[in-house]
């Protein structure tokens, strides 16, 4: 069994961070302004970019370490990419499945805030191959 490289501690708490920045604010819901904002300024989208790829990575790992093999590739450009499901191995080049999504989604899809279908259906997740499907291996870890 390969020893993890993320401390499962310091990935759900980027993960809980990650899901947290991803909420949209209250103030969204309403048409006036914030007391304590201007009406131009503008909230930054998501995590700070090192909690982002601290929280793909850690699903990633999680991925990995349900379904260990080599015959899917998930890609989470630009943060990581895993093989994992066990199957027809490949050593060099294009693996036989391949999956790819953009951060916040994947994050999405690990806690279980979006279900796999709704992903692929809306494109939001690229999958090709006979063993490029998820689903029954989301959520990977229970978003607070």
């Amino acid at each position: 069994m390969a020893q993890r490289r993320i401390v499962p501690s310091i990935g759900r708490n980027a993960v809980h961070q990650a899901v947290t920045a991803l909420r949209p604010p209250v103030e969204a819901f309403s048409d006036a302004p914030r007391a304590d904002s201007s009406q131009g300024s503008k909230r930054p989208v998501g995590a700070d970019p090192a909690t982002t790829a601290t929280a793909v990575r850690f699903l990633l790992q999680e991925l990995g370490q349900r379904a260990p093999g080599r015959s899917v590739e998930v890609r989470v450009p630009p943060f990581g990419a895993v093989q994992c499901i066990a199957g027809t191995s490949h050593r060099r080049g294009t693996p036989p499945a391949v999956i790819e999504t953009d951060a916040h989604t994947w994050i999405a899809l690990g806690v279980g805030q979006l279900a796999w279908v709704d992903a692929v259906e809306s494109g939001r997740v690229q999958a090709s191959g006979e063993r490029a499907d998820l689903s029954r291996l989301l959520p990977l870890i229970v978003a607070d």
